[in-house]
Parts: structure tokens; C-alpha cells; sequence
């Protein structure tokens, strides 16, 4: 996908970006290079989670994945609230790994400085309990996120942590493009709702309500790219190897880089 030099996923930091503004009237092509040379910056967000998700355990893991792609440079934040700050607009993608449902969560100015960011075309990844953050306070983040939790008053949230497979249902997406069905041990969440369109990648299967649930599926808001996974329970559950590629690929591709 072309961008032009001034979107926020191209953007170069400080004296950089002057130097190469210059280099672009005089050689449209050397700037073209330049940016293309720059990896892509990725906030991960985290910092604060309910007591069963061990995110001090995770997010060195999941760091650990997305920056075995060397064009994915990963920034950690462990304050959510941060997400007010116009710093945002540095970062090609914004990684979601926290959920806040027992405390209140980032404020209005938050909200609406990351869907903004989004629908100017910055890149969402949401991962895990990432789907219930903003419960019952953000009626907009359903669709920023394509899908939401639908909280402790909704039923049952997941199968019994355990094994189940994983199936690439959409070959023909750039993240799952080549990928193939694989084995897990984690949480199958059951509990998401949502009507935004969204375009599902891969399912698994409840052992209890026999139903195909989406484990993962990509959408777009405005002229953002948005990538919402469900799976990584814990840290034993993000660590295999096609778990990792999933995540890598479809943050990259988040953040506007072919996977």
C-alpha cells in the first residue's frame, strides 16, 4: 500500500525527518528510500489487567515475538493512561495488551486521541482480554475493535483453559497467507459481540457449545488497519513459535508493512 511522506505511519523522528523533507524535492525517490529504511515504531500498552492475566509475565514474551521482525521496533508502556498523549502519532501501530473492567479506564481525551489515531491510519493490535478493555464505558471501541467482551453479566466467557486447534480459515489475507492449522493450550474465547464488518482469519471450535468462534479477523476504521486476536492467556500460551507469527504478522501489517 502507497503512503504519502506526511501519514503517521511514515513519519521520522526529530532532525531525521527535516533531512529527509529536504531530500524529497531535491530526490523523490532517495525519500521514498529513506522511510522505508526507518522501522516501524510499536507502543505496546499494558500495566494493567485482571489478576488472572499475569501481564508483567506476557508482554516480555509478546515483546519478544513482534521484534523478531527487525523492521518492528516495540516501546512498552505500562500505564494505559498514557494513551492521551500526542506522542501517539510517532507510532506506525499501537498494541492493546491490557484490560481494565474492575477499575475505570483511560478517560475521554484517551479515547478519543487513539480512534482518531486509528482512523487516520495509525495500526490497532488487540490481544487477549484486550477485547473487554473500556467495558461499559466506550460504546465506540466495539467497532474501533470490531469485536468486543461482552462482560460478567453476558454468560459464559470461555471454554475451560485447554487445547484446541487453532484453523486458518482465510489463505488468501496477507497475515495468514501460507499459514497453517496449529495446536494450542490457552483460553477459546466464546464471549465476543459486535456487528462491525470484520474479516475472519481463523477460528477454533468449543468443546462446549460446538460452535466455530473467530481467533482472530482484521478490519479496517477509516484509513486505519486493525488486527484483534483472543488467543495468549498467559505466557506458556504465547510462547509456541505459530502463535508468534501470527502476532508478528498481523502487527505488521497493522502498521502498514507487508507481513
Amino acid at each position: 500500500m502507497k503512503t504519502k511522506p506526511d501519514q503517521k505511519r511514515c513519519r521520522l523522528p526529530g532532525l531525521a525527518l527535516t533531512v529527509a523533507l529536504m531530500a524529497e524535492v531535491a530526490c523523490p525517490l532517495r525519500f521514498a528510500e529513506a522511510v522505508a529504511a526507518q522501522p516501524a515504531r510499536v507502543l505496546l500498552v499494558t500495566g494493567i489487567d485482571y489478576p488472572g492475566h499475569h501481564w508483567r509475565e506476557t508482554t516480555p514474551v509478546l515483546r519478544a515475538h513482534l521484534e523478531k521482525d527487525p523492521r518492528l521496533t516495540v516501546t512498552v508502556i505500562e500505564d494505559p493512561y498514557l494513551l492521551d498523549s500526542t506522542a501517539l502519532t510517532n507510532y506506525a501501530a499501537v498494541v492493546l495488551h491490557f484490560q481494565n473492567w474492575e477499575v475505570p479506564g483511560p478517560g475521554p481525551a484517551a479515547r478519543e486521541n487513539l480512534r482518531r489515531f486509528v482512523e487516520n491510519g495509525g495500526g490497532l493490535v488487540l490481544l487477549h482480554f484486550a477485547c473487554g478493555a473500556w467495558y461499559g464505558e466506550w460504546p465506540e471501541f466495539k467497532n474501533l475493535a470490531g469485536r468486543a467482551w461482552y462482560g460478567p453479566q453476558g454468560g459464559r466467557q470461555h471454554d475451560p483453559h485447554g487445547s484446541f486447534t487453532v484453523r486458518i480459515v482465510d489463505v488468501n489475507h496477507p497475515v495468514t497467507s501460507g499459514l497453517k492449522d496449529f495446536e494450542t493450550t490457552d483460553e477459546l474465547y466464546t464471549c465476543l459481540e459486535g456487528g462491525a464488518p470484520i474479516r475472519v482469519l481463523a477460528t477454533a471450535r468449543s468443546k462446549v457449545d460446538g460452535m466455530d468462534h473467530p481467533m482472530a479477523f482484521v478490519r479496517e476504521y477509516g484509513q486505519g488497519r486493525v488486527f484483534h486476536t483472543t488467543l495468549g492467556h498467559d505466557a506458556a500460551a504465547l510462547r509456541p513459535e505459530p502463535v508468534g507469527v501470527l502476532l508478528r504478522r498481523g502487527t505488521a501489517w497493522a502498521a502498514g508493512l507487508v507481513p
